[in-house]
């Protein structure tokens, strides 16, 4: 697992703190209807918890940024970092592999999302973590499921391969099955860091967010997910009952 210290150098040099529970919630003090609310929950893996959440708001000058994140490492690699801009994701995927002796061989998928004075949406992401919004009942998805078997070209391109063996997923190098993640640097010269970025405009019409890692999204549909939650009012509740009917899901 990554060193604890070099963890905690990490979150303050970006200047964010720890989702240190497993479960939380917050609110704007912009808009009374606005909060958020996140569960973490261990799947059946036998190593250790790997996620990493991020749900707070910031006051920046005159503006209020709401910064949500959710890292789903791979390979017993815990990613802290927020680092939600187009840039910033090259930065973050340098320094990983800069400490790679300390932080594991492993890496990390992302959804990274940043709501700007309640009324901006933008949404960035690496691998199969997914953004979803959902107005007036709709669910829409805004990030893109980066998938070995689409982007196969560009893999190919650049000197690797996609295989489904072992097993039947498509992985690159038959190793790991997304074709972007942080990290990973054994496989770095055939894997992309390079986000996938959308805007979104938050109007009257927006009901709920959705940030979360593909276990959630591997036992149901964008739609069942907002359905799921779109009535429970508070919304670290709802986060928990997504998580516990994708536990139930999966047993």
């Amino acid at each position: 697992m990554a060193d604890k210290e070099i963890l905690h150098k990490m979150k303050e040099k970006v200047g964010f703190g720890s989702a240190s529970s497993d479960s939380g919630k917050g609110k704007s003090k912009m808009s009374n209807h606005i909060t958020h609310g996140f569960y973490l929950v261990k799947g059946k893996s036998f190593h250790a918890m790997e996620d990493y959440a991020v749900a707070q708001f910031k006051q920046l000058g005159n503006n209020e940024l709401g910064l949500f994140a959710i890292f789903d490492g791979h390979l017993s690699h815990e990613i802290p970092d927020y680092l939600p801009s187009h840039l910033a994701y090259r930065i973050t995927d340098t320094e990983i592999l800069e400490k790679a002796a300390d932080l594991g061989k492993g890496g990390s998928t992302a959804v990274t999302a940043i709501l700007i004075n309640c009324s901006k949406l933008v949404v960035a992401n690496v691998g199969d973590s997914r953004a979803v919004i959902s107005k007036r009942g709709v669910a829409k998805q805004l990030s893109v499921d980066h998938e070995p078997n689409v982007e196969r070209q560009s893999i190919e391109g650049r000197g690797s391969f996609v295989s489904r063996f072992p097993g039947d997923v498509p992985r690159v190098d038959g190793q790991l099955a997304v074709s972007r993640a942080f990290g990973d640097k054994s496989l770095k010269e055939h894997l992309s860091s390079e986000p996938h970025v959308v805007m979104e405009e938050i109007n009257d019409d927006t009901e709920l967010i959705i940030l979360a890692s593909d276990g959630l999204w591997t036992v149901m549909s964008n739609q069942e997910a907002v359905d799921l939650t779109k009535n429970v009012k508070d919304a670290r509740s709802a986060a928990k009952v997504s998580a516990e009917e994708t536990m139930g899901e999966q047993r």
